[in-house]
């Protein structure tokens, strides 16, 4: 298995950073798939597939340099810079642009394994990486960012509040990129392949979320900064659809019952806008009538004020009865019922 060796004070500087660019690197991923994870992605899918397709069947030399980048064990380097705290769309891009076409070579044999076939011995393989990149961003991304942020913060959010409860280690071992834990003695494990560990004390660890499910890579900027990049939790990003039991909903309102299901984990009301699409005001008036029914507590945890069920909204919960759907998510939103 690979991990990295980090001291105490490189745990305890560890931060949330949102990318862009991982974001649209993701969103190709899934789309080199063509499997969706929960309604939301297949629904995306359909939209952006049948032109990601074209684009590719039009420019079959990118269409082979996206099949050797996204190795079987390993992506290719330069497809996935480091991100870096502030960064938009543009400036993380231009570093993709900017990488040497030997660089870019030797990236892909490593990927590949092997040596890089004849059609890919050539220079403009970053530009070649960076348009298409552009062309994700622009048309299957763009369109649904600032909902999919508003996703990713209420994430950052909810992680933060676990640093506070059970402490850096917590929340590592809690990533879902494939083989992500926490194995103690300041090791972290970053997956399962056989590679030798990585001493990062000193430098800069940056922890990096994205929408698509079943995804995850790493990146550094040797001795400087390393960065984990990680499916959202699957309460904001992974489950399509949550139910509601119908007679909940027809004694609360569909809308405030949605509420109540989400709190089974501890949400602000940042996060509970951003999961279900309900304006700041209209989640605030359910949380109202909810506190004053004793069905749901708050309580202060650092800057943000925290919400829960309680027992006897959990009773109410159980004992309601036939499911049914809070609806369909759009396009370009991984989760929100």
């Amino acid at each position: 298995m690979g991990w990295w060796q980090l001291n105490a004070d490189t745990l305890a500087r560890s931060r949330f950073v949102l990318s862009p660019l991982a974001e649209t690197f993701a969103s190709l991923k899934l789309l080199h798939s063509g499997q969706g994870a929960h309604p939301g992605e297949r629904e995306w899918l359909r939209a952006h597939l049948p032109g990601y397709r074209a684009r590719l069947a039009a420019d079959p030399v990118t269409a082979r340099l996206v099949r050797a980048g996204l190795g079987r064990d390993w992506i290719a380097d330069f497809l996935t810079p480091t991100p870096r705290a502030g960064e938009g769309f543009a400036d993380e891009v231009a570093r993709v642009r900017a990488v040497g076409p030997a660089a870019a070579r030797a990236h892909l044999r490593l990927s590949l394994a092997g040596p890089l076939p004849a059609a890919l011995d050539r220079d403009d393989l970053p530009e070649r990486a960076a348009a298409l990149l552009e062309w994700v961003w622009q048309e299957t991304v763009r369109p649904y960012w600032e909902r999919r942020r508003r996703v990713l913060e209420a994430d950052v959010m909810a992680r933060t509040a676990q640093v506070s409860r059970g402490g850096w280690a917590s929340v590592l071992d809690s990533l879902r990129p494939g083989g992500t834990r926490w194995l103690g003695d300041n090791r972290f494990q970053v997956n399962l392949h056989e590679y030798p560990p990585r001493e990062i004390s000193g430098a800069e660890l940056l922890l990096v979320p994205v929408t698509p499910q079943r995804t995850g890579w790493v990146a550094w900027e040797e001795g400087e900064r390393y960065a984990v990049v990680y499916a959202c939790d699957g309460v904001l990003a992974g489950e399509g659809e949550r139910a509601v039991p119908e007679s909940l909903g027809a004694l609360l309102g569909p809308a405030r019952a949605a509420v109540l299901v989400l709190l089974g984990s501890p949400m602000n009301t940042t996060q509970l806008t951003a999961i279900t699409g309900q304006g700041l005001g209209s989640v605030g008036r359910h949380l109202k009538v909810l506190r004053e029914a004793g069905l749901v507590r708050r309580w202060r945890a650092g800057r943000s004020v925290l919400y829960a069920r309680t027992a006897a909204g959990q009773v109410l919960l159980e004992a309601g009865k036939g499911p049914v759907a809070l609806g369909r998510n759009p396009p370009g939103l991984a989760s929100a019922p």
